[in-house]
Formats: C-alpha cells, structure tokens, sequence
C-alpha cells in the first residue's frame, strides 16, 4: 500500500484546550501546523455541558461549543485541523515520523502531545446514560452546580478525599463510597474526610446503579460483606477512581512516570526527546483543569517555535 508521505514543521497530536492553544499560538507564528483530533475531537470537555470557570465566558458556556470556538481560532490563523487518529510514531528518527490511522506519515521537525486523559469510569448503564446530567468525572468542574445539595463520590484516594473536602464546602452533604473497609488515600487525607460532619463514608460499598430518567434522583448501593441494597436520593453523582493518560503510543520513546503521564523538564514543556513538547493532561495530574491545559499549549508552542528557531541558527 502507498503511503503518502508529508512535511510538517509543527505537527501537534490531540485536540482539547491544550491542542487547540498549541495551534493558535503556532499558526500565528507563521509555522502552519497540522493538528490530528483523535478519537474525541475537542477531549474530555464534550462531555462537559456546562462551564462556568473559563475566563471570557460570564455566563458560562457548554464543553462542545467552547472547544468548537477554539477549533475555529485554530483554523482562522492557518492550522490544519485534521480528523484522524495517530496510530504509531518513531521519535527516533530525524525528522520525526509520525503515522496517523496507519496509512499517512508525517515528517515532523517537532511533534507537540496533547493526547490529554481520560476519566476512568465505573461502566455501568445508568453511568454513561446520565453522564453530564449530574454524573461527573470532575468535583472542581462540576461542584458549584449541586449548591447546597447532597451528592455522593466514588473513590478511595487522595483525589476522592481532595475531592469529597471540596464538595462539602458546596453541598449539604457527601456521601463518599469505598469498596473496601479502608482506603487507600494518605492518611492526612483520610483524616480530613473522617473528621468532616459532612461527609459519611459509606464502607464495604459499591455503586449498584444510579437512579434517575432526565437526570440523577438517587443511588442504590450494596455492602458487598452483608448485600443489603439501599437508596439514597441525591443530585449529583461523582467519580474519582482515577484517570488514564492517553499516552501508550509514545511509551517507547517518551520518559513517564508509573502511571502513564508524561515527564516535562520543569518550567518547560519539553520532553526528554528533542523538538518533542507535551502539554495539557497526558502531562497533568495534579490540577487538570481545561484553563491550565491551555496554559501549556500556548508554552509547547512558544517552546516549539524557539527550538526550530535554534535549529536555523545552526
């Protein structure tokens, strides 16, 4: 089969905050970049409906619109914004090769990764079919809109107990399900969630099904030592159980840390492959948040744009 071969001076992988800055900030530099979506065109924010903590946008605006203005800013200067899914790259060769949906490759003098993450989700029914209609991956996005209301989370960690203490500043009450009689969070963290007359930790307990038809009415939870099944009416469902970098294809070339996501060197976006830059959530696991996700896509840019520069001067 023939493979078309192309040149790209910036070729930029993935298309959440972070692709779509990465672009804007390229194409405006004159270096005409060729962005690939991936399997989810705008990432994790199309299944965001409503977002209220973007700067710009007072009265809040929803995920796939907002990622659908960055997509036209994208193009507006010149980028290339194509749909497609990198299949394989060689970051050992010089340029970089690049193969999208195994039938194009692209030679690029730099490769930006903005592949982001993604939640990972419980996989029941009622979860997917109620997901942005009060079930969430995300407290800090999605908290304020379940003010003084009771919700529950999932999640046994530090990002569940993080998230559980944000939630009870917001709500009337967190119910916090762990499956297990202990958690697996640090045990300041526990304390803080243990302590808290807001939060009940519901243990020994799994999500049997969320209850709702429009939006989420309730939970029914089961102990998994005793069976017993109740139902808790509340608004707002969380899911903390972690999240995935999408980040397997690069695992050969690219330094990570033990669960996937990218090393930068600090300060920086650069990672330790030459004239390769990561940004947003496959290098984020601390604030994850689409505004910081931006943040690095405007420094992978400026970060790529500067290595190229250096390259002419040599």
């Amino acid at each position: 089969m023939n493979q078309e071969i192309e040149r790209a001076k910036v070729m930029i992988i993935g298309s959440g905050p972070a692709g779509y800055t990465a672009a804007i900030y390229a194409a405006r530099a004159g270096l005409s970049p060729i962005l690939y979506t991936g399997p989810q065109p705008g990432g994790q924010l199309t299944i965001t409906n409503d977002v209220e903590n973007y700067p710009g946008y007072p009265d809040g605006v929803m995920g796939p619109e907002m990622m659908e203005d960055f997509r036209k800013q994208a193009e507006r200067f010149g980028t290339s914004v194509r749909y497609g899914m990198v299949t394989k790259v060689d970051f050992n060769a010089t340029p970089r090769v690049v193969t999208v949906d195994d039938q194009i490759t692209i030679h690029a003098d730099t490769v930006i990764i903005s592949t982001g993450a993604s939640a990972k989700w419980l996989g029941i029914e009622s979860e997917s079919r109620l997901n942005g209609k009060g079930v969430s991956a995300c407290a800090v996005c999605d908290g304020f809109f379940f003010k003084g209301q009771e919700v529950a989370i999932v999640g046994a960690g530090d990002t569940a107990c993080e998230e559980a203490s944000y939630l009870s500043n917001i709500c009337s009450k967190v119910y916090m399900i762990v499956r297990r009689d202990e958690m697996r969070a640090s045990q300041i963290m526990q304390k803080r969630v243990i302590n808290n007359p807001k939060i009940e930790i519901l243990w020994n307990t799994e999500t049997d099904e969320i209850l709702g038809e429009e939006e989420v009415t309730g939970v029914r939870v089961m102990n998994n030592k005793t069976g017993e099944k109740r139902e808790i009416p509340i608004s707002g469902f969380f899911v903390a159980i972690g999240h995935e970098p999408n980040t397997g294809i690069f695992k050969e070339f690219i330094h990570m840390d033990s669960s996937g996501y990218i090393k930068t060197i600090p300060g920086s976006t650069k990672t330790n492959v030459e004239g390769v830059f990561a940004c947003g959530d496959a290098q984020d696991h601390v604030y994850r948040q689409a505004v910081t996700a931006a943040g690095t896509g405007c420094m992978a840019a400026l970060d790529a744009e500067r290595f190229l520069a250096s390259q002419e001067n040599h």
